[in-house]
């Protein structure tokens, strides 16, 4: 890793929010790439100069594309990936040491009010009906490695290094990592790489099942895409929203019980529909099942089934 890279730019996203685009119109993109082939969306951070580190603008063009691509049924999977030897150096925080005063930046922000910016991406990603694959393809810092966690597979090249590096900027972990990284790796884990502050290797990030696989870094984009199809040409897509939703509510509940009933109601309601009778036939039949049912316009109408917790206060 060259020198510079775990500087002032290597930590949290919480910049100035900028106003999200209305959806009547298609944005055009200067910091991400947006790409969709065989049903499948590569979303490219592209700011590879700067080893992307995260912006406003970037923001909100990540915002927008995760939007379009919900409510695009030619999308069944999501990859998001950087462009050129980094995956993410955190947020672009510029020298000022006055980055996180917001008081002292002058914006309508009090204790009570403000919300991090990074922790709103994290909420659009969880709730989230298309799967999503990160592929982390060099290093992955602050902002850049706290952005993968609500994703459901994360993949990472050989050559990535990751680091949770908010104590050693004198700031605490964002992006709702608190709640997801525990989840995902142990509390023990989780602790330990917070706490330090340190920067880890792929294998270890490997080991501890923050990734699922570390590959060679020309193969990290086939891998993710061979993933993606996999997902696409197999499954309904209304029944994969259904599942991805029912495993991370189900994360934060107390009882089992929980689980039975949602799953119950969904079973009940999937059973009764086009895809259930389709996945059935397709299978006596000993042919690729052709699912219709589309997420945009045919979820059942107790989704979604969870408390709406906007971010604002």
């Amino acid at each position: 890793m060259k020198p510079g890279l775990l500087d002032s730019r290597a930590v949290g996203a919480s910049l100035p929010i900028c106003s999200r685009p209305r959806r009547e119109a298609i944005m055009k993109y200067t910091q991400i790439e947006y790409e969709v082939a065989d049903t499948i969306l590569t979303i490219t951070l592209n700011r590879p100069e700067h080893l992307n580190a995260y912006t406003s603008v970037m923001d909100t063009e990540l915002r927008d594309a995760l939007d379009r691509a919900d409510a695009d049924d030619g999308v069944r999977v999501v990859v998001v990936t950087g462009a050129g030897r980094a995956f993410c150096a955190g947020a672009d925080l510029g020298p000022a040491d006055k980055t996180f005063d917001y008081g002292a930046k002058g914006t309508p922000d009090t204790l009570e009010t403000h919300r991090d910016q990074g922790g709103i991406v994290a909420l659009r990603l969880y709730d989230m009906k298309k799967p999503l694959i990160a592929a982390i393809n060099g290093p992955a810092v602050g902002f850049g490695i706290t952005l993968t966690l609500p994703m459901d597979i994360r993949l990472a090249s050989r050559d990535a290094r990751m680091g949770f590096v908010f104590t050693r900027r004198g700031i605490i972990p964002e992006a709702c990592s608190t709640w997801f990284l525990p989840r995902i790796v142990g509390i023990s884990k989780a602790t330990e790489w917070i706490l330090t502050g340190r920067v880890f290797e792929a294998r270890e990030a490997l080991a501890h099942g923050l990734v699922s696989e570390l590959l060679a870094p020309d193969r990290l984009i086939p891998r993710a895409r061979d993933i993606a199809t996999e997902i696409a040409r197999n499954t309904s897509a209304v029944s994969v929203a259904l599942s991805r939703q029912l495993l991370w509510k189900m994360l934060g509940t107390g009882h089992p019980i929980e689980a039975h009933r949602l799953e119950s109601r969904c079973m009940f309601w999937t059973g009764e529909r086009p895809d259930a009778k389709e996945g059935i036939l397709s299978f006596l039949e000993k042919r690729p099942a052709r699912f219709t049912m589309r997420p945009s316009s045919e979820m059942p109408q107790f989704y979604p089934w969870w408390t709406d917790r906007p971010s604002g206060p």
